[in-house]
């Protein structure tokens, strides 16, 4: 247990964590065996694994990360118990052990599977659900003969951060000291924040302003809780490296190529536009994304390199540990795992699942790498997680790593074709979630056992999780791709290739029928993607999907007869949605109309170019890159190079590059209130004289999650409000005129939360550290 924990009957059950594991006494002896795997904990835990899952990948979409869910699932399980009946501290500890299956799938999820989206593809339930299913069960089951020699053999070296975390509140919840209401109080006001500004904006939660003197220079944030609440969990370090690297891209790199292509007369590959022509957003999509995820991918290689003996010495534990799970013998409640037998029957039917799916293609040497590469990764997941938490668990440079030998074999046997490219990601998004899931699974474990959990139900807890979570998780993202998928006329001078084109008809924004189209071949004259064409195969439309889209806003026409302002710049001409050409206007804020793009003819303004928020996926664009940087061979490689070089530079000051890299790579929006989320981590630190010792389950961090948790959840709601088209009827911004559109607006109730924050932390009592009861 904690060395923090001032509880005594927990220092009394759990002695030092230096001493042998023959000599641990967890909090319930092995001799009792109160209530565990009851219906009602597995219930509750399912449900709440759903919502942190629904989260977590709304979560992993926007910034490519996610955050623990046990404690907070931990916090709220003992409150709501309380209301039906007090649980013993294994039910409780089964609750969370079920619900964080959810939080590690999604994340596995929504890092790789969007990438079919991005190289053309459609990205059907039926998919989602079965590699989130067999990459989850294969986490879970790998790790199972992994749990002695991981978990008890190397108790004391290896202290599971998170894992032990959760147990010290488990443990002061049956003691009777809680924090639940600050999970709840976050929850709530995050909730009711984020409904507030979106989808009844009575302010303005995405306030931007661009420099007028200083071309292609721009600054905005995304004031969400959420992401407040992820900068004060990752802390100040991480949050203000993240913030330069998104000052370098927005301040730096996209001013200097707009200055640099202004006087330019041709477009630059990879844009077919000219420079001039482009806002900062156009800059960034076409210029800006290459050079972040060059240095996402070497940031990712450098942590998966740092880890590198770590990972020697995990695989090497991790042989060891699998042939000591074959011993058969009588073993005390607290050492009952699954029977072993389970365990090899269970991974030769993921194999045969794997191989044998129709709707994957994989071939049985590919489903043998899987299980190569999944053991391996789960081993090395597992072992980080122990040493230094799951929240610098590397699963994004684990997977990098799959996918380059994955296509570097694929490419010496020539297999380069459209369909190997959807199973070079199925190799990798079953390998990410399995690794993803199996360090979760070692922390709970972790947790378990020094509570005194009997392993078998925990592990058939953490099934059930799976299973259920899995079927929530791929419905969650194709809702928020259809929510702001939008539909762009585009024109081309060549026919999209007839095998193409499907017999699927769809009705276009101007009305007419047309038949839809997939473009998944990287480098050819008209980019991947999925298509509205005429029956010749002309494109008429791109539809841009909403999660890694590159069309960044959505035509909406104006009421009346609006003449174009004495203020407004032209800025070339572009397709409305009635396929006319239309000259694209810039107006600035003159008190009369809002500042941005219009589309218009004639001296009147037709049409609004509306910003869409899509979902920047940053994970899943990379791995898509790096599938068709190989497969096809055609890639800006100046770019990505660039990138490479920008974050060798930050190692060589010293500085993680992977953060930083990040903050390249997102849009600075996003980086803004991650930031402000550090710097209230900072004030609260200094001002508690403390670098977060107990951060795991301050009243901080206990609000941010239940901050994140509940933006999330909104966020998916404004998400259904938006794919249901009702945008309008909830708008109430015209309650207070122009104060809920302007900038102030969401400066002011942003503010008003992050100093909610810093008063809880600052004056609020810890989770664990005094005993309530």
């Amino acid at each position: 247990m904690s060395a923090s924990s001032p509880v005594p009957e927990a220092e009394a059950a759990a002695p030092d964590a230096s001493a042998p594991h023959a000599s641990h006494e967890p909090y319930v002896s092995a001799r009792e065996s109160p209530r565990e795997l009851t219906v009602r904990a597995v219930a509750l835990g399912a449900l709440l694994g759903i919502v942190f899952a629904a989260s977590s990948v709304y979560l992993a979409l926007k910034v490519g990360l996610t955050v623990s869910a046990s404690i907070p699932i931990a916090v709220m399980s003992i409150t709501i118990f309380r209301f039906f009946g007090r649980a013993t501290i294994l039910e409780n500890n089964i609750v969370q052990t079920t619900g964080s299956a959810g939080e590690s799938i999604a994340a596995g999820v929504a890092f790789t599977l969007p990438s079919l989206l991005l190289m053309g593809y459609d990205l059907a339930a039926g998919r989602v659900l079965l590699l989130s299913v067999l990459g989850g069960l294969l986490g879970v089951l790998m790790m199972i003969p992994l749990r002695h020699g991981l978990i008890v053999e190397e108790h004391g070296k290896l202290t599971y951060p998170e894992g032990t975390a959760c147990a010290d509140v488990l443990v002061v919840g049956e003691t009777g000291g809680t924090n639940a209401k600050t999970v709840f109080a976050g929850f709530g006001l995050g909730f009711l924040y984020k409904l507030l500004g979106d989808p009844l904006k009575l302010f303005n939660m995405n306030p931007a302003y661009r420099f007028t003197s200083w071309k292609g220079a721009s600054i905005a944030g995304e004031l969400t809780p959420e992401m407040l609440g992820v900068g004060y969990i990752i802390g100040p370090k991480t949050a203000s490296t993240t913030m330069a690297g998104g000052v370098l891209a927005y301040l730096v790199l996209i001013p200097l190529i707009a200055f640099f292509g202004d006087k330019i007369d041709s477009p630059i590959f990879p844009a077919t536009t000219l420079i001039r022509d482009m806002s900062p957003n156009d800059i960034r999509s076409r210029y800006v994304l290459y050079i972040g995820a060059g240095a996402v991918a070497t940031g990712g290689f450098i942590s998966l390199g740092r880890a590198l003996p770590t990972i020697v010495k995990a695989f090497r534990s991790g042989i060891k540990s699998f042939r000591a799970g074959k011993a058969a013998k009588e073993v005390p409640r607290t050492e009952k795992d699954l029977p072993f037998s389970v365990v090899v029957y269970g991974l030769i039917a993921l194999l045969l699942a794997i191989w044998l799916a129709p709707m994957l293609g994989i071939t049985l040497p590919t489903a043998l790498l899987i299980m190569l590469f999944g053991f391996v990764f789960v081993t090395v997941s597992s072992r980080i997680c122990g040493e230094i938490g799951s929240s610098s668990n590397p699963i994004s440079g684990m997977t990098v790593a799959t996918l380059l030998i994955t296509c570097l074999l694929f490419l010496a046997m020539g297999w380069v074709g459209v369909e190997h490219r959807a199973m070079a990601l199925s190799t990798a998004a079953i390998v990410c979630i399995a690794a993803s899931n199996g360090g979760a699974t070692s922390q709970d474990l972790k947790t378990g056992y020094l509570v005194g959990a009997t392993p078998r139900r925990q592990q058939i807890g953490l099934l059930v999780g799976v299973v259920t979570s899995a079927l929530v998780i791929g419905y969650t993202l194709l809702f928020l791709n259809a929510s702001y998928t939008t539909r762009a006329a585009e024109t081309y001078d060549v026919p999209i290739p007839v095998e193409s084109i499907t017999a699927q008809v769809e009705k276009g924004p101007d009305g007419k029928d047309y038949r839809i189209a997939y473009q998944p071949n990287s480098g050819a004259a008209i980019p991947q993607g999925k298509y509205l064409v005429e029956e010749s195969g002309k494109v008429a439309f791109v539809i841009d999907p909403g999660i890694g889209g590159r069309v960044p806003h959505e035509p909406k026409k104006l009421e009346g007869d609006v003449v174009v302002p004495k203020n407004a710049t032209s800025k070339g001409t572009m397709l409305g949605p009635d396929r006319k050409s239309y000259t694209v206007f810039e107006v600035a804020e003159d008190g009369a109309m809002h500042a941005g793009r219009y589309l218009g003819e004639d001296g009147k303004l037709v049409y609004e170019l509306r910003e869409v928020k899509k979902l920047d996926a940053p994970k899943a664009s990379l791995f898509a890159l790096i599938i068709d940087g190989i497969l096809t061979r055609k890639l800006p490689w100046s770019l990505v190079l660039i990138g490479v070089m920008l974050a060798i530079v930050m190692e060589l000051c010293g500085v993680s590059a992977l953060p930083f890299a990040v903050g390249v790579y997102l849009p600075i929006s996003t980086s803004v209130p991650i930031f402000v989320g550090g710097l209230v981590r900072w004030l609260v630190d200094r001002k508690r004289g403390q670098a977060g010792g107990d951060e795991e389950f301050s009243p901080g961090t206990l609000l941010s999650s239940g901050y994140i948790a509940g933006g999330a959840i909104a966020g998916l709601v404004a998400a259904l409000v938006a794919g249901l088209g009702m945008e309008h009827k909830f708008d109430l911004s015209t309650v207070f005129t122009r104060f809920s559109t302007s900038n102030l607006s969401g400066v002011l109730a942003f503010g008003a939360i992050a100093a909610a924050l810093y008063w809880a932390a600052v004056r609020g009592k810890s989770a664990v550290g005094k005993n309530e009861g």
